[in-house]
């Protein structure tokens, strides 16, 4: 089979994923299937995004959705390119050569946030647009102050390739940083202002990697010579075969620029958790030093913990210096980094200010030998912000018991359900079946697959947290880790047995269906999806498990029947319609997707009048009395 070939059956699986029930394909359930994959390279913070398709052709101006990241500073737009969400192009037909074709469709993206600032795309959108949120945010002062990056994904289910030579080669395509200049008037003020724009190419060659790496995150490589002008002048503290150590002085302005480049991508290669610099102990007294002892600021903190698998090291008159270095991550320090870049923002001066770094360069090749290198320099080095062993720990035996439960399970009807607990166990599932590949597929349709972060997702909505769950990534998982792993001399770990088992995937199919009840695109409930069905499911929770009697939700019911009974069908769809008219309601920011993940939002909408009401109803009590059982001991 050609390279070719492995691309264009790698794009039939997608779209074979992505359709709906009445077997379409649409833009964006192509999106929901290849942003888990972004998230693997760690480009994302979570999964989760801002549904907002907008297409307006007299401008070819186009949109598919959209996220803001953790620290907010960073505006994530995600492009479909719909030519190639066909279903009947041939191999041929899937192949581009030509970045400019790339470039094009970027174009797009960047009309709508050109035209969204100087306030003329806002007009054009019609108020139930979920896209004019964003347009209304981004012509705003506020918007304007917030974003200094915004970085467009494209994606499109094509193969980038090389014509040089005789065969056709794949290569990988990048496109340089660049700076967008743009003007907002308001109010018969005029502001002007420098946006970071970032331009990435999610092609099949690039979900391919990812499947074949296993969901290892995409190296970052920090070239100073390219990116700062500068090198880092160093001394070597240590030299053995395998590994080196430097010791060296790094500007704030290095590292606030690092930032802005790289954002939360810079930090540790498990677990990437910023913790806001404006809350109290350590991270208020960097703020304070910032503002009123710069020069001390080098005295004052523990400075930074650098890892790289690869140093690019030169010598010059009698000194030593790195100009570039790969697999860069910041293990110990990620507060510091942060807190410089936001300091800078909110106009405090950090030219003077200098940090102490450690350099690790490990050179192996031992993803595994690297995890537990990684993981022990935190847990060792990090004196700011306990890293706890949950954020640490990569594997998980509990996790292994659930893959064991999944292999061996059948549900009622004789099937099974596919736990991937590691990235690209399915694709090696089909590479290994080889001419019986399609028998695999239909063996275990999407419907009946989850990732470990779906896992997080799905037992986590089964709770008093739906704004967690909001907030998906690594965030849901490491707190669904610490729930089954719990940490302590006196934590008990949870039994992970078959009524366990069989409970979770009640619990999956109780989520996928709310999903299809909810609906996408024009026939669907709302816009907001992925908060109503959380906040739907916690309130579900509250009149069963959540509440103070001894009742439990009868899930082993769901287990049986592999589905939802036509009654719970109807119940939980006045229920989506509520909660999604709740959110709207109580939302203090017109950002539905973004204030959906605060927890103010779900104290204000479990304590309404309209969801006592709701819960109290005639109906309500019909479905207590059909899925309430006494709990067990």
């Amino acid at each position: 089979m050609t390279l070719i070939s492995e691309l264009f059956d790698l794009r039939s699986n997608i779209l074979n994923d992505s359709k709906g029930p009445n077997g379409f394909i649409d833009e964006q359930d192509v999106l929901i299937q290849v942003l888990p994959m972004i998230l693997d390279a760690k480009l994302v913070d979570s999964e989760d995004f801002n549904d907002a398709f907008f297409n307006y052709e007299p401008d070819d101006i186009k949109l598919n959705g959209y996220a803001v990241n953790e620290t907010q500073e960073r505006l994530q737009i995600f492009l479909v390119d719909e030519k190639f969400v066909e279903e009947a192009l041939s191999e041929d037909e899937i192949i581009i050569s030509e970045r400019d074709q790339y470039d094009r469709q970027f174009r797009r993206a960047v009309r709508y946030v050109r035209s969204a600032i100087d306030g003329s795309l806002l007009y054009k959108i019609q108020d139930a647009d979920p896209s004019k949120v964003l347009a209304a945010q981004l012509g705003s002062s506020q918007g304007i102050d917030q974003f200094d990056v915004i970085e467009v994904f494209l994606i499109t289910l094509s193969g980038t390739v090389s014509r040089k030579g005789k065969e056709l080669q794949l290569r990988d395509i990048h496109f340089d940083k660049e700076t967008i200049k743009v003007t907002q008037k308001l109010e018969g003020k005029s502001r002007k202002k420098e946006i970071l724009l970032l331009k990435r190419v999610i092609d099949l060659n690039f979900i391919n990697s990812i499947n074949v790496s296993r969901g290892d995150r995409e190296p970052l490589t920090i070239d100073f010579v390219r990116d700062f002008n500068t090198k880092l002048e160093v001394i070597q503290a240590a030299g053995e075969s395998n590994f080196e150590s430097y010791l060296c002085v790094l500007s704030a302005e290095i590292l606030s620029d690092l930032y802005r480049l790289h954002s939360s991508r810079l930090l540790e290669k498990n677990v990437r958790s910023f913790l806001q610099f404006r809350g109290k102990g350590a991270n208020r007294g960097m703020r304070d030093t910032i503002r009123e002892s710069p020069e001390k600021f080098i005295a004052y903190n523990n400075g930074l913990t650098i890892t790289a698998t690869k140093a690019k090291v030169v010598d010059f008159k009698k000194k030593t210096y790195i100009e570039a270095l790969t697999d860069f991550q910041i293990v110990n320090g990620g507060q510091t980094t942060a807190s410089l870049y936001f300091s800078k923002k909110d106009g405090l001066d950090i030219s003077a200010i200098k940090v102490m770094a450690k350099i690790n360069v490990v050179k192996s090749t031992d993803n595994k030998e690297l995890d537990e290198l990684i993981s022990n320099i935190s847990r060792y080095s990090n004196t700011q912000t306990r890293v706890s062993n949950v954020d640490l720990r990569s594997r998980n035996s509990q996790l292994s018991t659930l893959k064991n439960l999944s292999n061996s399970v059948m549900t009622p009807s004789g099937k099974k359900w596919f736990f991937e607990r590691a990235k690209g166990e399915f694709d090696t599932l089909l590479r290994k079946a080889g001419g019986s590949k399609t028998t695999e597929m239909n063996k275990f349709p999407a419907y009946r697959r989850f990732s470990k972060e779906q896992l997080a997702k799905y037992f986590t909505a089964w709770g008093d947290e739906p704004y967690l769950v909001k907030k998906g990534g690594e965030k849901v998982f490491r707190h669904f880790i610490e729930v089954i792993s719990p940490e302590g001399d006196d934590a008990a770990t949870l039994e992970i047995d078959r009524n366990f088992y069989e409970d979770l995937i009640a619990k999956i199919i109780l989520f996928k269906e709310m999903e299809k009840i909810y609906g996408q695109g024009k026939s669907a409930i709302g816009q907001i999806r992925s908060a109503a069905i959380p906040y739907a499911i916690s309130c579900l929770y509250e009149i069963s498990d959540g509440s103070n009697n001894s009742m439990k939700f009868n899930f082993e019911k769901i287990w049986k029947s592999e589905g939802l009974d036509d009654d719970l069908k109807e119940y939980l769809r006045e229920l989506l319609q509520l909660t999604n008219n709740m959110i709207k309601k109580y939302s203090e920011s017109d950002d539905l997707g973004e204030y959906s993940k605060k927890p103010e939002l779900w104290k204000s909408i479990r304590k309404c009048s309209e969801i006592k009401s709701f819960m109290d109803s005639n109906d309500s009590q019909k479905i207590r009395k059909s899925y309430l059982v006494i709990a067990k001991e």
